[in-house]
């Protein structure tokens, strides 16, 4: 069985890497793939595998600009973070749809879903799925719903006068420093926190946190100005940092869709 996994977090891109291979060890892997033009490329000249993970928020844009682009005969299985997908991912070649985080077991499931519809359907492809109707879409965003709510609320965090709790309403943006990401809140002060970037990510809201490159995420209660950097690039401005938070690149464009909401 070959497996294409389509991400741009190379830590997520890991962690799921490492569960394939505790779940399915038999299973050919490659990628990850971090961009729609990188994955356009991949399957221009690659065979379709027997099924591709991705994620849908990629570093130029979304994988549904590759779905556009490119046929895809073989099931997907799509991990995300963002429920506003859903749609469009199940109406698609979407067996699953994995929420970040997700652990063994979600894969696994997953995997056995796929199993189930490959027996089913023999040793052809699946076809793709029917547009789903509203009640199943309700259905879905109901069963999603939970974990869509639990979402970080605040951190307790150890410092040496005691404990304090802060806010994610109170963070102004969170930066990584020497592979500790830190919490600066609108005045400038900074709170140690526990896990990577990613893993925080993954923990906030995000309609209101939006991680603009690799080191840094901005919260949009807290930007006070935005400014053009360097060609199609974006600075944003917040209160507590003397220097503003430069976009990448490949991260401007959502960026500017994402304020534009």
């Amino acid at each position: 069985m070959t497996i294409t996994i389509i991400e741009d977090e190379p830590l997520a891109a890991r962690h799921l890497l490492d569960l394939l291979r505790e779940v399915l060890p038999e299973a050919i892997l490659h990628g990850p793939l971090p961009s729609v033009q990188e994955a356009i490329q991949y399957f221009g000249q690659h065979p379709a595998p027997d099924l591709i993970f991705s994620d849908i928020e990629l570093l130029d844009g979304n994988v549904f600009a590759l779905f556009d682009r490119v046929s895809i005969a073989c099931p997907v299985i799509f991990t995300t973070a963002y429920d506003q997908f859903l749609l469009r991912a199940f109406q698609g070649n979407g067996i699953a749809y994995l929420l970040k985080p997700f652990h063994y077991e979600q894969v696994s499931k997953a995997l056995a879903k796929y199993d189930g519809l490959k027996n089913q359907f023999g040793a052809t492809p699946q076809p793709p799925a029917e547009p789903l109707t509203a009640t199943v879409i309700q259905q879905l965003r109901e069963a999603l719903q939970p974990a869509q709510n639990t979402y970080r609320q605040r951190f307790t965090v150890k410092l040496r006068q005691g404990i304090v709790l802060l806010s994610t309403d109170d963070i102004a943006c969170l930066q990584t420093d020497e592979s500790v990401v830190f919490a600066y809140d609108s005045s400038g002060r900074k709170y140690p926190l526990n896990g990577t970037l990613t893993e925080l990510e993954n923990q906030l809201n995000p309609a209101q946190f939006f991680r603009i490159n690799r080191g840094d995420i901005i919260n949009v209660r807290h930007i006070e100005r935005i400014e053009s950097y360097g060609g199609d690039r974006l600075a944003i401005r917040v209160p507590g940092q003397a220097q503003a938070l430069v976009a990448s690149t490949a991260r401007t464009p959502e960026l500017r869709r994402w304020l534009d909401r």
